[in-house]
């Protein structure tokens, strides 16, 4: 691997943002299907690929959905959704499935900045999970919500969070 695509990956990483507003123009078709590629060469157990995933452009579902959580301004505004969910049965470890989920958002997320889109993880709305399988017409037995995530070009001057010290994370070096 060269070093420049090692240094662009931190890069990203460091880079990366919550992003909560965006501008109206919605992205191509074809890169939301890059972002969700790079999603699924996440690390599974089993290789089991669990992830499923419903992209959201539709004004009128997205007025549903946001009645459904406290973020209801940025779901009505942003520019596409991708809901994240869990096939139950490829599942096989309720933790380990949830983990790779984990690491297919993010790098949903690292390969959206890079190609200039933001995202915003929204959980909060897991609290009406059924209400939202409902609305998108999937089977409540048959899939898991893991997340939706907003997406759209950034319209976000805010300042990124700051992190603590490395140092406050490290336990011990044996």
């Amino acid at each position: 691997m060269s070093e420049e695509l090692v240094t662009s990956v931190i890069k990203a990483i460091f880079e990366r943002r919550s992003i909560r507003r965006f501008r109206p123009e919605k992205p191509p078709r074809e890169d939301l299907l890059k972002i969700i590629e790079a999603g699924i060469w996440a690390p599974s157990g089993h290789n089991n690929q669990p992830w499923r995933f419903v992209v959201i452009w539709s004004e009128d579902i997205k007025e549903k959905l946001s009645k459904l959580s406290h973020y209801s301004q940025m779901i009505k505004k942003a520019p596409v959704l991708i809901g994240v969910f869990l096939e139950k049965k490829a599942m096989y470890h309720q933790i380990k499935d949830h983990q790779s989920a984990g690491a297919c958002i993010q790098n949903i997320m690292l390969a959206a900045h890079s190609l200039g889109l933001g995202t915003c993880w929204i959980g909060e709305i897991l609290r009406n999970e059924d209400r939202v399988k409902e609305i998108l017409g999937l089977h409540k037995e048959e899939y898991e919500m893991c997340a939706l995530l907003a997406v759209g070009y950034p319209d976000d001057k805010s300042k990124r969070a700051g992190r603590n010290p490395l140092s406050t994370f490290i336990l011990k070096e044996m």
